[in-house]
Parts: structure tokens; C-alpha cells; sequence
């Protein structure tokens, strides 16, 4: 183990270049970390310690540092502190930078040395059952591009499970429908730049055509901004949440509709119907199970309700 002469800060953009070849991390985890750790940088610079090394910290740094966030506002405008959550992931961001002096073999203080609090609560999913999903699915006006365009979204969304991001970032020579094309399956690069395939079941992909025949433009984008006389761009992952909202209120849907909750709707169909856990993980693109057990305990009702009306036990004497 070396010790570095160099500022802990002047690490950071090194840290930030490990995250991206080591760890694999998208661009925007790379920006959020960098977000993260813009606060730390701000509290060192409060305190006069800018110029301290990684050896020089110590347990002491990081407790007032944690008291540092505990004071933290949200904004300038509320005096609501930060979540303890959101603290959490500051103090992640620092945890991993230290993870990176420790693989780099700059000396410093353990990864370990910042423990985080326990989750008190489970995190709750919400979801649309079928029925709520069928009548999201119908609310567009097929009868416009716009209509066309916002039902192969939500057909798309609901067909394969796809995050907002993997939504926006298709583009049209991925979609491939040929006269006898009934159900299709693609490659993408999914959060974290792993690869994995996704499926667009027969209605969906009877939507894309539909919406396709529509576009007489060369943008190369799947799925594009109508923007009036602005040239046509790609959609955001915003713009997308507009739409989703839009047709929400429209089909008086629960207000927490996103695109994320239509990705669990998906996936918690697929568990309700029997699929195994480890299959839906693959359909999500997770890295770890870990993540997709989240959804089974949304199963569990559904479960106990079939349990009761198929196995009463009322054939028995």
C-alpha cells in the first residue's frame, strides 16, 4: 500500500474514470456519484481540510461529516432535511470512492468504516392489475400519429418490461417487421451496459407497424417528439412521463402511474402467473435476484387467495 501525496479530491475524476472501465457504470450513475461527492468536497472545503490526503482520513472526518448531512436542506426554500435515504447515498458515493483507494492500494480508511442504517421499512411497489392496464392501454386516439405513436409506447412499456431509458434509446432499424412478423425479440444495452434480449408480444408489435407507416421522416429514433414545425427529435425519458400521465388522468388511473410501474406490472403478472423468479430477472435485465425479489411479496395475497379457494380441504371428511 502506497500513500498518495495528492489531494483526496484530485481523486475523484480518477474514481469516476474506475467506475466507468472497472465497474461498468452508465454514464448517469457516474454523474450522480460525482453529484454525491461534489457535497463531501463541500464539506471538506467548509472545514479547511480541501488539501487533505487519503491517508489523513480518519473515522472523526466521516462522523462530522455524517452530522454535516444530518443539517442539510433539500432547498434554499424549505427547511425539511435530507431524507435518511438520500443521505445514505452519499455516504455510498464515499464509501465506494474509498472501495477505490483500496483497489488502487492507496492508503486510506476501510470501505467498512461507513456503516449505513438498516432500511426500517420495505420498499412498496405499486402496480396495475390487468384490467387497470387494458384500460391505459385503449386511452390514446389511435385515430393520430401522436395517438399512434403514445399506444406502441405503452404497448411497447407493458410487452416487454423495458425501463424509460431502454425505451427512448431504441431506434427504428432495431425494429425489423417484416408481412408474417407476429411476435419479435431484440438486443439491447440495458442499465449497467449488460445485454439482454427483449420481447414484443403480437399486439405490440401489430401497434409498431401500425405507428411505423405512419413515419415518412429519416430520424433515426423509435419513438419521436411531434414538436410542430421544430424538427423532429428523439423522446425524453421526461417527455415519456408526460404521456403516461396524460393518458392516466385519462383513464382515471391512480396517480403514481409511470413508466416504472407499468415495468411492474409486468413483472408481477408474469410472477402471479407462475413464472419463476430467476426468469422474470432475466425479463428485468437485473444483475442480482436480489432486486427482483422486491416484487414477490406484492404475489403473496394473490397467492393465499388461490390457496383458499383451490385447496380448502373441503373434499375431506
Amino acid at each position: 500500500m502506497k500513500k498518495s501525496q495528492k489531494p483526496l479530491l484530485r481523486h475523484i475524476p480518477d474514481f469516476l474514470d474506475w467506475l466507468d472501465i472497472e465497474k461498468g457504470l452508465s454514464s448517469k450513475t457516474q454523474e450522480n456519484y460525482a453529484r454525491f461527492l461534489k457535497r463531501f468536497s463541500e464539506f471538506l472545503k467548509k472545514n479547511g481540510w480541501e488539501d487533505l490526503k487519503p491517508h489523513q482520513l480518519t473515522s472523526e472526518h466521516i462522523w462530522k461529516y455524517r452530522v454535516f448531512l444530518s443539517r442539510q436542506r433539500l432547498s434554499s426554500k424549505t427547511k425539511k432535511p435530507l431524507k435518511r435515504s438520500t443521505q445514505n447515498y452519499y455516504l455510498i458515493a464515499l464509501r465506494s470512492l474509498l472501495s477505490f483507494f483500496a483497489d488502487r492500494d492507496i492508503v486510506s480508511l476501510p470501505p467498512e468504516k461507513i456503516k449505513l442504517p438498516k432500511r426500517k421499512k420495505e420498499r412498496k411497489i405499486h402496480f396495475l392489475n390487468l384490467e387497470q392496464i387494458q384500460r391505459l392501454l385503449n386511452a390514446p386516439d389511435t385515430s393520430t400519429p401522436i395517438g399512434l405513436r403514445d399506444k406502441a409506447i405503452l404497448e411497447t412499456l407493458f410487452s416487454t418490461g423495458v425501463r424509460v431509458a431502454e425505451l427512448v434509446s431504441l431506434n427504428r432499424e432495431q425494429i425489423k417487421i417484416k408481412k408474417d412478423t407476429k411476435d419479435l425479440e431484440i438486443s439491447i444495452i440495458g442499465k449497467g451496459n449488460y445485454p439482454r434480449t427483449i420481447y414484443f408480444s403480437e399486439r405490440a408489435v401489430y401497434w409498431l407497424k401500425k405507428y411505423l407507416e405512419t413515419r415518412t421522416d429519416k430520424e433515426r429514433a423509435l419513438f419521436i417528439n411531434y414538436g410542430g414545425k421544430k424538427p423532429l427529435t428523439r423522446l425524453s425519458s421526461r417527455s415519456v412521463e408526460r404521456i403516461i400521465k396524460k393518458y392516466t388522468i385519462l383513464a382515471g388511473l391512480p396517480l403514481y402511474t409511470t413508466p416504472h410501474v407499468i415495468r411492474h406490472s409486468f413483472a408481477t403478472d408474469l410472477l402471479i402467473k407462475g413464472v419463476d423468479l430467476r426468469t422474470v430477472q432475466e425479463f428485468l435485465g437485473h444483475k442480482n435476484i436480489v432486486t427482483t425479489q422486491i416484487y414477490t411479496h406484492v404475489t403473496h395475497k394473490r397467492l393465499r387467495e388461490i390457496h383458499r379457494k383451490f385447496h380448502g380441504g373441503k373434499e375431506l371428511k
